[in-house]
């Protein structure tokens, strides 16, 4: 019997062709304004895999449009009660349910502060939505495995629609459109990891550069939910600046490798790791797609060897313990 984030995985074609349909008139009419009124700031709002979403944008956005982005922290607003100004920046919010008080709190405070608040949601009928002026909904539809897969990725294909019609790159836009394509003509590739690539492993370290690094944040988040297993993330770079020393014990890396303008330093740099002895596992993306499209052909991929993996493992990929679909947070 297939789990529940099984099937959600297989859902993803089929939702990101849908949220590309639905949503190619409002993101075009979103577009344009961003092109008449520029924002001088793009400041991102979420938790957990939002978050690392928000990180995907911050290269993305910095890469595409050249406007510096900016992380949100949640409790500045919802604890500390403090007002920012943001007249004239963009703030975008990612949020699956759209219903954790804290998200809710800080886009409130940020549409008063006048800011162009976006939400980015599953759950179109959330609290969220009331506080943005404008809503832009990932249609992934019913997600139950506590664990996302499906919306993570949709939230992924959101800001890259985004992307694509506000700087006008066709090349862009024609790669997502056909991205669904490409994940069903893929039907059920080779696993990225087999099932017993992690067994017994304890601790591990994933480490990417650029939007390798963004899917890396997320990556280790789910290896500690799914698996139980003690992993953080780094950039290939900034671990080098400090954190390889860990590499003095036996340490297994995972090396995510994106086909992008980042791909040659990052190669040299985990040759740098390797050399000091770490164990590397390699999880390289395909670079025959869009290199903007590669994170998530890795992630979708990732996704289908975490549920096998869990299973062999004897756990329950839809209920780690302890967790919950929805957590609301002050």
């Amino acid at each position: 019997m297939s789990s529940r984030l099984a099937l959600e995985i297989a859902e993803t074609a089929e939702v990101i062709e849908r949220q590309i349909t639905a949503n190619n008139r409002l993101v075009s009419q979103l577009a344009a304004h961003l092109r008449a009124q520029p924002p001088a700031l793009i400041m991102m709002i979420g938790r957990g895999t939002s978050d690392h979403a928000g990180v995907f944008a911050k290269y993305l956005f910095e890469v595409t449009a050249g406007i510096p982005v900016a992380a949100a922290a949640p409790s500045v607003a919802s604890l500390y009660q403090r007002q920012l100004h943001l007249s004239g920046a963009l703030v975008m919010v990612i949020s699956q349910s759209g219903r954790s008080p804290d998200i809710v709190e800080q886009a409130a405070q940020a549409k008063r502060a006048g800011a162009l608040v976006v939400a980015i949601v599953n759950a179109e009928d959330a609290p969220l939505c009331a506080h943005a002026d404008w809503v832009i909904a990932m249609h992934a539809g019913a997600e139950h495995a506590v664990a996302a897969s499906k919306s993570y990725l949709a939230s992924l294909t959101v800001l890259l629609h985004i992307a694509a019609q506000w700087q006008q790159d066709s090349e862009l836009l024609t790669a997502l459109q056909q991205f669904p394509q490409y994940l069903n003509a893929l039907g059920q590739p080779p696993l990225l990891a087999q099932p017993s690539a992690l067994q017994d492993l304890q601790h591990c370290i994933v480490v990417g550069r650029g939007f390798g690094y963004a899917i890396a944040r997320e990556v280790a988040l789910k290896l500690k939910e799914v698996l139980g297993l003690h992993a953080e993330a780094f950039s290939s770079a900034e671990f080098l600046h400090g954190p390889i020393t860990l590499i003095r014990h036996p340490l297994t890396i995972i090396d995510i490798t994106i086909g992008d303008e980042s791909a040659a330093a990052h190669q040299q740099q985990m040759h740098e790791i390797a050399t000091r002895g770490a164990r590397i596992i390699p999880w390289h993306s395909d670079t025959a797609i869009h290199p903007r499209l590669q994170p998530l052909e890795l992630m979708w991929r990732f996704y289908q060897a975490l549920e096998h993996m869990a299973r062999s493992h004897g756990l329950n990929p839809d209920a780690p313990p302890g967790l919950k679909k929805i957590t609301e947070t002050y």
